[in-house]
């Protein structure tokens, strides 16, 4: 009777499983990354063996804060099919200016809004060449990256020191309970925020579930009668706004601000927000994948930093895993066209 029972149990788990995977596609390439985040942290312990400390942890979340901010924008605009490449060059713009602004007296509860404001400027900008003028969201996103990058140049050649106190509070700031314990600090904070509020207002706001159906199938979106339009600038302004936003963050942990700031950081994000699961032809993906994705890529950069090897290795080991991930991708969506 028992040997009669145990297949019986494991053709039924392994019938949920496939059910469960048929119907959540979309959530497939999610739990593969966190699969692999687990089997790094795994490797990493054994390999150091002091690798998962609270230290270590908490690092990997503050040092990554702007990263999460920003792929949380990235993850709206490759949701409905575009891309925006200005991100690293509008974060570094906005803390430039933000930063003169500070040397110069301005306060900082002007300056935080104007950073955010500009940084929206630009995200509208490209939305409005790629809808109204029919522009590649890749040439229209590479145009306002080298603007941005100049702009910044334009604010000054030098680097900024920012002695705020208000702005350095950020991230001098450690909230934790016993000594040696997780800490966090106000920019990790704003960082979660940011992912919480975006994945509620994806699940549950009709903005949320438009930007799918644009990235789905955008005629039939239009043909629904759907705002495809303004939410897909809107969907751009977002990625700006955080973009300035993830400004003030590594302001805010740099304490200083310099034209050369965010230098790739676009392909970085881009590559955490692929790996976390989010299709980069745009319909399905999930915020919380994108933060994955970027725990991923910060605990990859911390091993190789562990190891004393170079940072280059960062890079290759990103590559492949981008690589590796898109070919995962391409793999469900044509299983999901045959059904």
């Amino acid at each position: 009777m028992t040997s009669t029972l145990a297949p019986s149990r494991k053709t039924d788990a392994l019938g949920y499983v496939k059910r469960f995977l048929s119907r959540r596609a979309s959530w497939v390439p999610v739990f593969a990354a966190l699969v692999l985040l687990i089997l790094i942290f795994i490797a990493a312990q054994a390999y150091f063996g002091n690798f998962l400390t609270p230290r270590v942890i908490s690092a990997l979340l503050l040092d990554n804060a702007y990263l999460f901010i920003l792929a949380v924008g990235m993850t709206f605009v490759i949701l409905t099919g575009g891309i925006d490449l200005s991100v690293g060059a509008v974060m570094a713009f906005t803390g430039m200016f933000g930063a003169s602004l500070l040397r110069d007296g301005v306060p900082s509860g002007v300056v935080v809004p104007t950073m955010l404001l500009l940084g929206a400027t630009f995200g509208l900008a490209i939305g409005i060449l790629v809808q109204y003028f029919d522009v590649q969201p890749f040439i229209a996103s590479l145009a306002a990256m080298f603007a941005a990058r100049g702009l910044a140049f334009m604010v000054s050649l030098d680097s900024i020191r920012v002695e705020t106190p208000e702005i350095l509070w950020l991230q001098t700031t450690r909230m934790q309970g016993a000594p040696g314990s997780f800490y966090i600090t106000p920019t990790g904070i704003i960082a979660l925020l940011v992912v919480l509020v975006a994945a509620l207002v994806l699940a549950f706001t009709r903005f949320g579930r438009t930007v799918y159906a644009i990235g789905g199938n955008e005629q039939s979106a239009r043909l629904m009668g759907l705002p495809v339009v303004r939410t897909k600038l809107l969907a751009y302004v977002v990625s700006g706004v955080c973009a300035g936003l993830a400004g003030v963050v590594f302001t805010a942990y740099t304490g200083a601000s310099y034209p050369l700031n965010g230098m790739g950081t676009e392909l970085d994000t881009i590559a955490a927000v692929v790996i976390g699961g989010t299709l980069l032809t745009g319909g399905s993906g999930f915020v919380v994948g994108s933060m994955i994705g970027v725990l991923v890529y910060g605990t990859i950069k911390t091993a190789i930093s562990f190891m004393g090897a170079d940072q280059s290795w960062t890079r290759i080991s990103i590559g492949l895993l981008l690589l590796l991930f898109v070919v995962v991708q391409r793999v469900i969506v044509a299983r999901s066209d045959r059904r």
